[in-house]
């Protein structure tokens, strides 16, 4: 684990001031994965008194971005380039728990899965996929070629 959970969540609310500590916190992060709490607000709420699918969205990609970061340490400019999701039951209006396992580490893209569940519920609500590119190394000549 290159940055622990604490530490995680410092930088990451410095780069996203409106995210961190008021919507979602990083509540885990070892070596390829990380659980991430989106906090129940009603503004998550749509129609039919369910977290809306856009914060869930967020949620996927947050918790990937952290397992990211504790894996490699602060590389800010990795940016998603896919999120896939499945929507698998009505989440309650609660605070939402997403759990990211990296699947494959490669040099300049990674893939990863994020399960997210209701507070109190064991049966996931939805599931994404999600693959993220990472900067090249600045060092990196075969990269840069």
């Amino acid at each position: 684990m290159k940055i622990p959970a604490d530490e995680l969540n410092k930088l990451l609310a410095a780069h996203f001031p409106d995210v961190i500590g008021k919507t979602m916190r990083v509540e885990k992060v070892a070596e390829m994965t990380s659980d991430v709490r989106l906090l129940y607000d009603d503004r998550h709420l749509r129609p039919g008194e369910t977290i809306s699918g856009a914060a869930l969205m967020s949620l996927a990609d947050m918790a990937m971005y952290a397992a990211i970061l504790g894996t490699m340490g602060p590389v800010l400019l990795a940016v998603t380039t896919n999120l896939n999701i499945n929507f698998l039951r009505k989440p309650r209006p609660a605070d939402v728990t997403g759990q990211c396992r990296i699947l494959k580490f490669g040099k300049r893209l990674v893939v990863g899965e994020v399960f997210m569940y209701s507070d109190g519920d064991d049966r996931p609500v939805a599931h994404a996929t999600l693959t993220y590119s990472i900067p090249p190394d600045k060092n990196d000549k075969e990269a840069s070629a």
